[in-house]
Formats: structure tokens, sequence, C-alpha cells
């Protein structure tokens, strides 16, 4: 998947994102958000922030950089925060893949949904480790492959559709840790039944 066609297919979701995927997403970034445990004061970074679902569960005791590559997107999340006085929260039109912030400048990083969209998800770890400081929590919520042969298989036969639509099926979560060197605290699915896992990671650096 290319930036610019990243780009051009969210703009095409942006204005009915929320009617669409907010009944599959909002659970599993709720449980993250209110389980990452933000302390007064804290910078927090929010990757690939969308139409800004995430926005109104962080606290605002600490201060929040919420960044998308589509600017279609940042316009719908922009309403939110003026509609909902989140002045606590930044928006900035960025490439995950390539952050525009010093080193070490965040306490914990969320990434939801981003990096089976992204063209290279080892690049956007590696760039959302630079940027969260020693120690700090990085937390992501996303979809990979099943580990259920039949179920992986159909996956994997679908993975030419679903890009076309905006996201890979076919990223295996072993490998995408392994290969992201990500030391993993805890990884589990809030259902039994469920695509999406909820990872939460220490940057060792």
């Amino acid at each position: 998947m290319e930036t610019e066609a990243i780009k051009k297919i969210y703009a095409g979701y942006s204005n009915a994102y929320d009617a669409i995927f907010k009944r599959f997403f909002f659970p599993r970034i709720k449980h993250a958000i209110a389980t990452m445990d933000i302390k007064d004061g804290e910078r927090v970074l929010d990757v690939g922030v969308g139409t800004g679902l995430s926005l109104p569960l962080f606290p605002k005791y600490c201060s929040v950089v919420g960044i998308d590559i589509s600017s279609a997107m940042l316009k719908e999340a922009r309403e939110k925060i003026k509609e909902l006085h989140l002045n606590h929260i930044e928006l900035m039109e960025m490439d995950a893949m390539n952050l525009e912030f010093p080193d070490n400048t965040f306490d914990k990083v969320f990434i939801s949904h981003v990096v089976s969209v992204v063209p290279d998800p080892f690049k956007t770890i590696s760039e959302v480790k630079r940027v969260c400081k020693k120690n700090g929590r990085i937390v992501i919520v996303n979809h990979f492959k099943s580990n259920n042969k039949m179920v992986g298989s159909v996956v994997k036969m679908l993975n030419p559709i679903t890009k076309k639509i905006g996201w890979r099926t076919d990223l295996s979560l072993n490998d995408f840790i392994k290969k992201s060197n990500l030391h993993v605290e805890k990884k589990y699915k809030l259902k039994k039944i469920d695509l999406w896992h909820v990872i939460f990671a220490v940057n060792e650096k």
C-alpha cells in the first residue's frame, strides 16, 4: 500500500468513518486508553488519530498530540476538539513513518488500527520507539492474521481486496513483534473470538 493511495482511500472514508467503524473499533480503543495508566502532566502521542474517536477518552490532565496523514480525517477530528472543548489536544498532519518530533518527546504512545494500514509497519514502530522516552509505554490495538489455519487461509485470500479498501490482513502478530523488537508486557484479545489484539510494550530503546 502506497502513501498517496492511503490518503485517497481515507479521504473517501472521512465523512462516514465513525458511522461505519465506531461500533467495531471504539470498545478496544476505550479499553486500551483506560488501561494506559496516563499520569498527570504526561505527554501522549496518538499515531493515526483519524477522525478522533479516541480523543474524548484521554484525561485532561495530560497533553496529547494526534497525528494522521489524512487532512480530511483530521478535519473531522478538529470538529470534535472544538465541540468537546478538548484544549489539551493538538493535531498535526504527519506521516507515521517519518515523525517530525525530537527523540524522547513522549511518555506514552497509542497506535490504534494503524500498523496494518501504513506501507511499512516496522519503520513506523522504529519511529515510535525513537520519539517515546526510554521505559515509556507503547500501546497498540490492531488486527493480525489468525493462527487458525482455516480462518487464516480465508483472510489471506481476502487480502488483495482489503488492501484496496484501506488495510492489509496478512500481518502476523508474532512476526510483527519480533521484527519490531518490541518488549511486550502483555498481549490479549478482549473477546475469545476476536480478530483484534491489544498490545502493551515497554520502550527499552
